[in-house]
């Protein structure tokens, strides 16, 4: 049986795909030419995201996702599909909208310390920077400058350098330097690709309360799977497409107590394809030529050779 998401994740109401979300990529291809090689990066992606949400997407090197992040920044331009953030049309926009987008749209994080902090400002600095480069009032910028290091538990780093400061630490101001002039979307590349486990998870829950106390829409790009442990949905991306989703709810027993329940939906996209996990795919032996079976309430996938 193969089992769909119908709710909280791709969507498609009466308005159309995506319609009343804040962020909709909606059939993203993006094609690259290397060394006269054409590369497909996106074939077909899609992907809605609501307001407020925190979501991860997860997927192996070169599966696209670092490419979605590209155009969801406003870095890259796909080469088909159409792409939305909020009233933005990224398809459309100007070069000067563009920069305007990213200036006050849209905040990034990168994997990389060295490319979100300037290593001869302070931390006070490297947040108050992008406000004063957007013409914000000094009272304001300080203002604001306090509050980001306070809701991310790094106050008392604010006249550091950042070498001066922990791996966890620099990402968590770099992350105060993305929101410095209020964007409505976090983006975050691989945020915790160079920290140890435990400042991983420090980082991660810096970035829940980004989106709990801030209502900042948060969008984290990685390879690690343990990462949709601290958010409600994950999703997978692979060759190009969305595969799969993880949904996590928090659920009460009769006795009062709370667990956590994950789970795993396949993804079928508007063009009727849903890419089957290989561990499925391994078990019955299923290549090339498949049989499908419309059945009561569920469809049935066999082999193609069987009889």
């Amino acid at each position: 049986m193969v089992r769909t998401l119908t709710d909280g994740g791709l969507r498609t109401s009466a308005g159309g795909f995506g319609d009343g979300a804040f962020v909709v990529c909606d059939a993203l291809v993006r094609i690259y030419q290397a060394e006269g090689i054409e590369v497909q990066a996106l074939q077909g992606l899609d992907l809605v995201v609501e307001e407020g949400e925190l979501l991860a997407v997860v997927g192996a090197s070169g599966s696209g996702k670092s490419t979605m992040l590209g155009i969801l920044s406003g870095l890259d331009v796909p080469t088909a599909g159409r792409v939305r953030v909020g009233e933005w049309d990224l398809m459309s926009m100007s070069r000067t909208q563009r920069v305007g987008y990213r200036r006050r749209t849209v905040g990034f994080v990168w994997q990389h310390t060295s490319r979100n902090l300037m290593p001869y400002l302070t931390a006070e600095q490297n947040v108050d920077f992008p406000q004063a480069v957007a013409g914000v009032p000094r009272k304001e910028r300080a203002a604001r400058t306090r509050e980001l290091l306070g809701v991310l538990g790094v106050a008392e780093c604010a006249h550091r350098r950042p070498a001066g400061l922990s791996g966890g630490q620099q990402q968590r101001v770099a992350i105060a330097v993305a929101l410095a002039n209020t964007p409505a979307l976090l983006l975050a590349d691989e945020p915790t690709g160079e920290l140890d486990t435990a400042t991983s998870v420090e980082v991660l829950e810096a970035l829940r309360t980004v989106n709990e106390q801030l209502g900042t829409t948060v969008l984290v790009v990685t390879h690690d799977a343990d990462v949709s442990e601290h958010v409600r949905r994950t999703v997978a991306i692979r060759d190009g497409r969305t595969s799969s989703e993880v949904l996590r709810s928090t659920r009460t027993h009769d006795d009062g107590t709370e667990h956590t329940v994950a789970e795993e939906f396949a993804v079928l996209d508007r063009a009727g394809r849903v890419q089957l996990p290989r561990e499925y795919r391994e078990a019955l032996h299923l290549a090339g030529r498949v049989r499908l079976a419309l059945e009561e309430h569920q469809v049935t996938v066999r082999p193609g050779s069987e009889a």
